[in-house]
């Protein structure tokens, strides 16, 4: 199967809302409002366009995954980091490789931007096959109560969350409804 990878553009944004929707739709945690979160997300300063990203086969868009700014608060220090959020696969291509090839490309992309590490509250089975570790062995916590071994981070680059820790910060759409 072969996968394409692209940012998203305008023309896609009604095709990724149903696909999320559809996604998550049976998910064990949702809130059922990750296609809504999109659509906040992309009017924050926080968006990222070169990191909103769609995975096609076929002319077919798959899957999606989105990335934005969020802060790491130390007292008076604030790191910048990344937030995996949402990644989504249509139902019928799940477990065929395409939500990995967009984490995949998606870090590198990230990297390449310049940005040194991200962080997903997820799968405590799925992300660590990409590098994804427990935060909290950073010293990075979660703003909410989750479960340890679900909010993870990754270093995009070698020691980068060296001398980095403190409570995340997410972008105020993520804590706001439709």
């Amino acid at each position: 199967m072969n996968i394409k990878i692209r940012p998203e553009n305008t023309q896609d944004y009604d095709v990724i809302y149903h696909l999320v929707k559809e996604a998550f739709k049976n998910a064990p945690h949702t809130d059922g409002d990750e296609q809504n979160l999109i659509n906040r997300l992309r009017t924050s300063p926080n968006y990222i366009p070169q990191l909103s990203l769609v995975a096609e086969v076929e002319n077919e868009i798959v899957g999606y995954i989105m990335y934005t700014k969020l802060s790491i608060e130390n007292g008076n220090q604030n790191f910048t980091s990344l937030a995996l959020a949402p990644l989504a696969v249509a139902p019928s291509h799940q477990n065929t490789g395409v939500g990995s090839k967009l984490i995949t490309e998606s870090l590198k992309i990230a990297k390449s931007l310049g940005y040194s590490s991200a962080i997903v509250l997820g799968s405590e089975t799925y992300y660590p096959k990409f590098g994804f570790k427990e935060a909290s062995t950073f010293g990075i916590l979660a703003p909410f109560e989750v479960p340890s071994e679900n909010f993870m981070a990754i270093e995009l680059i070698e020691k980068g969350l060296d001398q980095i820790f403190g409570k995340v910060i997410y972008a105020k759409e993520f804590f706001e409804q439709a």
